[in-house]
């Protein structure tokens, strides 16, 4: 069946001009603070480390999630300050939120923490909003002021904020079940952190204005530094607008026998569930032994801002060329 029709392209400009003006600002934003604009392979020699991220296999290469391990190696070798805004891959379904193929911006400071992120974070996103001459952040009739004083909240806080639940509760599964939420006795921890987190809170969270969720439990940061006063919680924190996470960042870890440490943790944990037998990026791995400095990172979902800035409902309506389910 021919699907192909001019129209539908023509009804998209309006959304091409504010991703045109989105792009345009962000390497503004970078080119004029010392930033080196660099470029990655796309096909990298291992998936990603999270457990539940499936990547799409080429050959004996994978398409990458993101940029984030090949631009650490790039901090070893000795850059300071980098961004890239490039394609990342991820094989899941098309939602209103996600695509198989979406555009990442990724950028490292070194000699700094996650809070370093959340000021450029901020910045960009109120920039962005500026040049694209709207006011709000709109997302399904929910709207989101950036210019107004952002909420900051602990993701512990925001559990007993909107979930009236203590997150570091002995059991949280009972936790889950006085609120209603059903859990079964095969479920981890982590199971039931996100049924609590997905049915809950983040839906609840960047109204208004964007909120600021940070410090995760330290099992939810696979890549992130523990908070030196904590070591529940890492040094990680997400960016949510009208219920829609933007972004995830932290400050990263740079020990190398631990990051190897919870990289096998977490291959183990992907083959127990999905019989996924993946390699390590022994490469990364090198790259921390040799001693990378320390660093704080961020990945910013490029089409959802620009999706909440024209306030369309879908991420596929974002794109230069519509998607067809």
């Amino acid at each position: 069946m021919n699907w192909w029709k001019p129209e539908i392209y023509m009804k998209n400009a309006p959304v091409r001009q504010v991703r045109s003006a989105v792009i345009q600002t962000i390497r503004r934003y970078f080119d004029t603070r010392g930033f080196t604009a660099v470029d990655t392979p796309y096909l990298q020699p291992a998936p990603s480390d999270e457990v539940h991220l499936k990547c799409f296999q080429a050959g004996e290469f994978y398409l990458h999630t993101s940029p984030e391990l090949a631009m650490k190696k790039l901090l070893v070798a000795g850059e300071k300050k980098i961004y890239q805004i490039c394609h990342a891959y991820r094989d899941e379904p098309v939602s209103d939120t996600h695509a198989p193929e979406f555009t990442m911006l990724e950028w490292y400071r070194t000699d700094t923490d996650y809070s370093a992120m959340m000021r450029d974070t901020i910045n960009i996103v109120r920039q962005c909003v500026k040049k694209c001459g709207v006011q709000q952040l709109k997302h399904k009739g929910r709207i989101c002021d950036p210019f107004k004083r952002w909420q900051k909240l602990t993701v512990a806080q925001a559990f007993k904020k909107y979930a009236h639940v203590n997150l570091w509760a002995k059991d949280l599964r009972l936790e889950a079940e006085r609120i209603g939420i059903q859990c079964s006795d095969s479920d981890t921890w982590e199971d039931v952190f996100f049924r609590i987190m997905l049915n809950r809170v983040e839906d609840k969270l960047g109204d208004g204005v964007p909120t600021i969720l940070c410090e995760y439990p330290t099992q939810l940061g696979a890549l992130a530094r523990q908070k030196p006063n904590d070591a529940r919680v890492c040094e990680r924190f997400e960016v949510y607008a009208c219920g829609v996470e933007l972004c995830n960042a932290f400050s990263e870890l740079t020990d190398a026998v631990e990051q190897r440490q919870r990289f096998r943790a977490n291959y183990a944990e992907r083959k127990r569930l999905y019989g996924w037998d993946d390699p390590m990026d022994e490469e990364f791995l090198s790259a921390l032994d040799y001693g990378m400095p320390n660093a704080s990172g961020n990945a910013l979902g490029v089409d959802r801002l620009i999706m909440l800035i024209a306030g369309v409902d879908k991420l596929v309506d974002t794109v230069w060329v519509p998607c067809k389910k």
